[in-house]
C-alpha cells in the first residue's frame, strides 16, 4: 500500500487506473440486517421484508436487500486501497456519479466489493478523488452496485 500526500496530484494521477484491485472479505447479508435497516429507513417494501411473499411472488425466488442497505456495507466490504492519501485535515463523501443497483443481493447470500482509483483533480482547497466501486454478491458474474 503507498502513501500519497493529497496535493501531489501527479504522484495520485500515476495511480488511476482502468484495473480494479483485489476482493475485499465477504459480508454476509442476513435478513435480521435487512430488517433491521427497513426499521430504521421506513422502507418496508415487501420483497425486502415478507420473506414468505417474496418466496411466493418475487421474481429472485426470496427477498432481497435494499439497494441502499448494500450500498451502507461498502465501508465493511472495502479492501484495501492500492493508494492512501495522506496530509489531509478530513476526507469527506462528495457524491456518486453514475451510481447504478444492477442485480439483487439475495437475503442469506455474501456480498463483497473491489475499488479502483479512475481519477484525480486539483481542487480549491483540496483534492477531488474518485473512486470506482464494484460490489457483489460472491460467485456473481455482474455486479449488485456499481
Amino acid at each position: 500500500m503507498q502513501e500519497i500526500r493529497f496535493d501531489d496530484i501527479d504522484a495520485l494521477s500515476a495511480g488511476v487506473s482502468e484495473e480494479f484491485g483485489e476482493f475485499g472479505e465477504p459480508t454476509r447479508v442476513s435478513q435480521d440486517m435487512i430488517d433491521a435497516f427497513a426499521e430504521l429507513t421506513g422502507d418496508r417494501q415487501w420483497i425486502h421484508v415478507d420473506v414468505e411473499r417474496a418466496r411466493r411472488e418475487s421474481p429472485f425466488g426470496g427477498p432481497i436487500a435494499h439497494g441502499f442497505l448494500t450500498l451502507s456495507l461498502l465501508p465493511r466490504l472495502a479492501s484495501t486501497p492500492p493508494v492512501v492519501v495522506t496530509g489531509h485535515a478530513a476526507a469527506v463523501n462528495y457524491g456518486a456519479e453514475s451510481l447504478r443497483f444492477l442485480s439483487p443481493v439475495p437475503a442469506g447470500s455474501e456480498l463483497h466489493a473491489r475499488s479502483r482509483l479512475a481519477k484525480v483533480e486539483a481542487k480549491a482547497g483540496g483534492t477531488l478523488v474518485t473512486n470506482e466501486w464494484d460490489m457483489r454478491v460472491v460467485g456473481a458474474e455482474k455486479p449488485a452496485v456499481l
